[in-house]
């Protein structure tokens, strides 16, 4: 059965007023000048809502709770981690997507795993909900813009479907390509980013035991607005690394053009791990703002290096610099 943490009745508070971060200001500034500047960067952000309770009964009957994974944080309010989100694809403002995503058809739904595979396949999300037992994961969630969350998640991890395409010895990186539908998704008209929004991973990151494949969030199916009806979550990353409302997977040799990278090379980097010590261009990433936590007058904390997953994924960039290789 499915994991219930009490939870209901659930709402959409102004989470802009919870925590007004200057540094998602700026980035939202970015992107408004960018659009009125007529500028086609590349490859769109991807992040969804809807009806939480819809389609439940297809969710797999197994859900165990992962401990290794877990955040000794308190998980954020799921009313906060549902109604504050980046989803360009429905607005820019943090209330947008939650507002708009509910268009988006979440079924059916299908996606292809492609590229250096051996087997190719065109997953139903009946299928790729039943291909492994999934789990609750509690991990910590970082956004670049200087605040962060606590989510507890379902799925399982990456690798198993992965393992089930059979990579190349040839393939070394994954490319995530998400839905871009101009019908329900009235932010594609504007070209703040390259649509549809594409991600990338090396492959020895997106076959890390954490990264997870992810169909739900508290106990639920992923509202829209976070990325229904499946998305990726890398808990070591900046939340922009984790693509949402995804319909391929490709499998292949060079690094892949992303998103963010292509919109901004020298403010996101490809690997995007989270580093106090590496600041953005223009604000510090030393410290965030957690949501859900009493709002602007909170005291901050301090960011850890790979988001507190060090001790599980340093290891993925021994000898790496991380500054350059940011």
């Amino acid at each position: 059965m499915l994991i219930q943490n009490g939870t209901s009745g659930f709402i959409h508070p102004h989470s802009s007023e919870i925590t007004p971060e200057s540094a998602c200001l700026q980035r939202r500034e970015f992107l408004q000048r960018a659009a009125a500047g007529g500028m086609a960067l590349a490859s769109g952000g991807a992040w969804a809502q809807g009806n939480v309770f819809a389609g439940l009964q297809s969710m797999p009957a197994a859900v165990s709770t992962l401990a290794g994974a877990r955040a000794a944080d308190k998980p954020t309010p799921f009313a906060d981690a549902s109604g504050y989100n980046n989803f360009y694809e429905f607005g820019l403002g943090k209330e947008d997507p939650a507002r708009n995503a509910q268009a988006m058809a979440v079924r059916p739904w299908t996606v292809r795993v492609e590229g250096l595979v051996n087997k190719p396949q065109t997953f139903d999300m009946d299928a790729l909900q039943k291909l492994s037992a999934q789990e609750e994961r509690i991990y910590r969630m970082r956004c670049v813009e200087g605040w962060s969350m606590v989510i507890p998640w379902i799925g399982y991890s990456l690798a198993k479907l992965l393992a089930k395409v059979e990579p190349q010895g040839s393939a070394k990186y994954v490319e995530f390509v998400t839905l871009a539908d101009p019908q329900s998704m009235p932010g594609l008209r504007r070209a703040v980013l390259s649509w549809p929004y594409t991600e990338g991973l090396r492959l020895d990151e997106a076959l890390h035991p954490l990264t997870l494949l992810t169909f739900g969030m508290y106990g639920h199916e992923l509202p829209k607005q976070n990325g229904a009806p499946v998305r990726i979550m890398v808990p070591w990353k900046y939340g922009f690394k984790s693509p949402k409302s995804i319909v391929a997977i490709r499998l292949v040799e060079s690094e892949p053009r992303t998103a963010w990278n292509k919109a901004a090379r020298n403010e996101y980097g490809f690997y995007s791990n989270v580093n106090p010590e590496v600041p953005h261009p223009r604000w510090s990433q030393a410290t965030e703002r957690r949501i859900g936590e009493g709002g602007l007058l909170t005291p901050k904390r301090k960011t850890q290096l790979f988001n507190g997953y060090e001790a599980q994924v340093a290891q993925l960039y021994a000898g790496m610099d991380l500054r350059k290789n940011f």
